[in-house]
């Protein structure tokens, strides 16, 4: 059998409300690249009659972040029985510095921003696009070990948690709980 060998995210689609201030939110903000727009009056998969318009935004390194704007469609909603917290996008920043002056512009811009919220391995800051959609701004911050480490205890911490549904203490140090150590120094 061949490796199915992914090459990435082509790219992730979201609803929103209205493509236009869609776009303009991303551009503006995020200064984020306006690609391409596609809009049909039949879904090419279904052959259903319901017109859309699907925009495409660079979210830079060959990503893309693409919205569908659907006028026929029931009033777009949310999963009642999520937190806001969970369902979100998140892009990574290159330093803590343009974290923290992506906070100010959006701040300055009206905007409700949480954070900097501390991840251990990452810091990051947290608004709603105008569709609803949390958005969450990353810049790393690890010291040299802990990605490896957190990939070494990944499929314990899975495991455990597949049979107890408690958080496994595996990477308390994640959480300010004890000192960060790597394997071969425990």
């Amino acid at each position: 059998m061949t490796s199915l060998a992914l090459k990435g995210i082509h790219h992730v689609a979201y609803r929103c409300i209205d493509a236009k201030q869609t776009v303009d939110f991303y551009q503006q903000h995020l200064d984020m690249d306006f690609m391409l727009a596609i809009a049909e009056n039949e879904v090419p998969s279904t052959k259903a009659a319901d017109p859309y318009m699907h925009v495409f935004l660079d979210a830079g390194n060959d990503n893309v972040l693409a919205f569908f704007e659907l006028p026929n469609a029931k009033t777009m909603g949310k999963d009642q029985n999520t937190p806001a917290w969970v369902q979100h996008i998140a892009f990574k920043v290159d330093s803590l510095e343009t974290l923290l002056a992506a906070k100010r512009r959006l701040v300055d811009a009206g905007i409700d921003v949480l954070g900097p919220t501390e991840h251990t391995i990452f810091k990051s800051i947290y608004f709603f696009d105008p569709n609803g959609h949390r958005i969450e701004l990353a810049a790393n911050t690890q010291q040299p070990g802990m990605l490896e480490e957190l990939k070494r205890v990944a499929p314990a911490m899975l495991e455990e948690w597949s049979r107890t549904k408690q958080a496994p203490r595996h990477a308390d140090w994640l959480h300010g709980k004890g000192e960060f150590n790597t394997a071969s120094e425990q």
